[in-house]
C-alpha cells in the first residue's frame, strides 16, 4: 500500500504591510529621535501605543488636518480625539498620557533648581503647560530663599477671557510651602495681549 507523502506544515501568515511600517516608524526613532518625523509620523506613532490592530496612518492625518499641528493634537481632549473615526479610548488614553509626562518631566526638571540659573527651563515648562489651556488660569510657582523652584500650583481657573484671583488663597499656599518668593504667571487663550477682566476677593 502506497503511502500518502506528508503535508508541508502550514507556516504562519506573513508579516501584514502596517505590521512592518510600525517596525521601521520605531527604528527610525531608535536611530535619530524625532528630529526626523513628520507631524503626523508622530502622531501615528502616538496611536500605535493604543494597541489598534491595523494602519494607523490614516487617523493620525486626519487628526493633524482637523487640529492643524502637532500641538493642537496633544491638546485635543479624549473625546474630540475620539471623533475621529478610527482613534478609540485607549488611542486618546495613550496620547494624553504622553502629553502629562511631558509637562510632568519638564516640572520635574525645574524643582529644586536655581531659578536664576534655569530660567530657560522654567520658561520651556510654562510654555508647554500653559499654551494650550482653553480657559484663563493663574499660576503660582512657590520659591524658597535659595530662589529655588519649591512648588508649582494652578490656583485659580477662569473664562476665555476673565479670571478670578484670591488673595488670602495665595498667602495661605505661601505660607504652606513656607515660600520666601512667589512667581505669578496668567495666560491669555483669547489671544489678546490686554490685561484680561481680573476679579480679587
Amino acid at each position: 500500500m502506497q503511502r500518502k507523502p506528508q503535508e508541508a506544515p502550514k507556516t504562519s501568515n506573513p508579516q501584514l504591510p502596517w505590521e512592518g511600517h510600525r517596525q521601521r516608524l520605531r527604528e527610525k526613532f531608535n536611530q535619530s529621535g524625532l528630529a526626523a518625523f513628520l507631524d503626523y509620523e508622530i502622531v501615528e506613532l502616538l496611536l500605535t501605543l493604543g494597541g489598534t490592530r491595523g494602519d494607523c496612518k490614516p487617523q493620525a492625518k486626519e487628526a493633524i488636518k482637523r487640529f492643524k499641528t502637532l500641538r493642537g493634537v496633544l491638546a485635543a481632549s479624549s473625546e474630540e480625539l475620539q471623533e475621529i473615526k478610527g482613534i478609540g479610548p485607549a488611542n486618546a488614553f495613550a496620547i494624553k498620557l504622553i502629553q502629562e509626562l511631558s509637562q510632568k518631566f519638564l516640572e520635574e526638571q525645574i524643582l529644586d533648581k536655581p531659578y536664576c540659573k534655569s530660567s530657560k527651563e522654567v520658561f520651556d515648562y510654562l510654555y508647554l503647560s500653559m499654551r494650550d489651556l482653553k480657559k484663563e488660569t493663574f499660576k503660582v510657582m512657590f520659591l524658597n530663599a535659595q530662589n529655588q523652584v519649591i512648588a508649582v500650583e494652578n490656583l485659580f481657573e477662569g473664562t476665555l477671557t476673565a479670571s478670578a484671583v484670591y488673595p488670602r488663597e495665595i498667602i495661605e499656599k505661601a505660607i504652606k510651602y513656607n515660600a520666601a518668593a512667589l512667581i505669578f504667571v496668567h495666560n491669555h487663550p483669547a489671544g489678546n495681549p490686554e490685561p484680561s477682566k481680573t476679579i480679587n476677593k
